[in-house]
């Protein structure tokens, strides 16, 4: 199937691991002309260096997502190297685990810029453009636990929310322009920052990684975690034309772990 993604410009941020690193490798197979954004120089160069090498098209553009300027200035630079960008996946890191009792202010603050600012100021560095060319498709990373709550994930289940809504909102705004908006929200999928979640519920539990991990894996359908590549896959078809009537929705990619009706 060709998802019709050869020469779009996608920018994809949290490129140096993880969900983001399969996203864009997912959609530079595609065809995608992709710029890669994270803090770590050495993993975006390295990445643009593979997909270079298979024939792709890729720059790396250092940021870091918590600064409101650098932000706007990659914007620029991303636009002026490979040109508009058709295709925003809008992803940064998660807040660190803990409940009520653990946060104070300072944190509650770092984890919305980290969170829930970020997605909106990147949005916002992107949007004009896609408006005045009447096309585009921003795709914000969520998580599964903007249908059910994550116990110990307090910061990252109220920021994640509000990305949702951010994107459930501009979904409405945004398609006269023909801009589709949507969430690709993971479950467990075996990346650095899940690795660090299951050891920091190990060490809450006084329990081995490996018994957390069997215990979670006993409650997915599928029994088993799911790669990287599975969800960079659906990040890639939910940006492209063959997905041209999916709208205003958050897709979960979670083997089925998760209960509700509307999940």
């Amino acid at each position: 199937m060709d998802l019709g993604l050869a020469g779009k410009v996608a920018w994809v941020n949290g490129a140096s691991s993880g969900l983001g690193r399969a996203s864009a490798a997912a959609l530079a197979a595609e065809g995608a002309f992709v710029a890669v954004s994270a803090r770590r120089e050495d993993e975006l160069a390295a990445l643009a260096g593979e997909i270079e090498n298979s024939g792709g098209r890729a720059v790396a553009v250092p940021l870091d997502v918590t600064d409101r300027e650098a932000i706007a200035t990659a914007a620029w630079r991303v636009a002026d190297e490979l040109g508009p960008v058709d295709i925003l996946v809008a992803n940064g890191g998660g807040p660190p685990p803990g409940g009520f009792a653990d946060f104070g202010d300072d944190d509650l603050h770092a984890g919305f810029t980290l969170t829930t600012a970020s997605a909106w100021r990147l949005a916002k560095t992107v949007v004009p453009s896609m408006q005045e060319r009447k096309t585009g498709c921003l795709i914000f990373l969520t998580s599964g636990s903007t249908k059910e709550i994550i116990p110990t994930l307090l910061l990252s289940n109220m920021m994640r929310a509000a990305v949702t809504a951010l994107a459930k909102t501009l979904a409405k705004e945004l398609a006269p322009d023909g801009i589709r908006v949507l969430c690709a929200a993971p479950g467990r999928i075996h990346t650095p920052r899940l690795v660090a979640l299951d050891n920091s519920a190990a060490e809450r539990a006084g329990t081995d990684v490996e018994q957390v991990r069997a215990n979670i894996t006993a409650g997915i359908p599928l029994g088993r975690y799911g790669e990287p590549e599975e969800f960079g896959e659906v990040v890639a078809f939910l940006a492209s034309e063959r997905a041209s009537y999916v709208n205003g929705v958050t897709v979960t990619i979670d083997g089925g772990a998760l209960n509700g009706l509307l999940s």
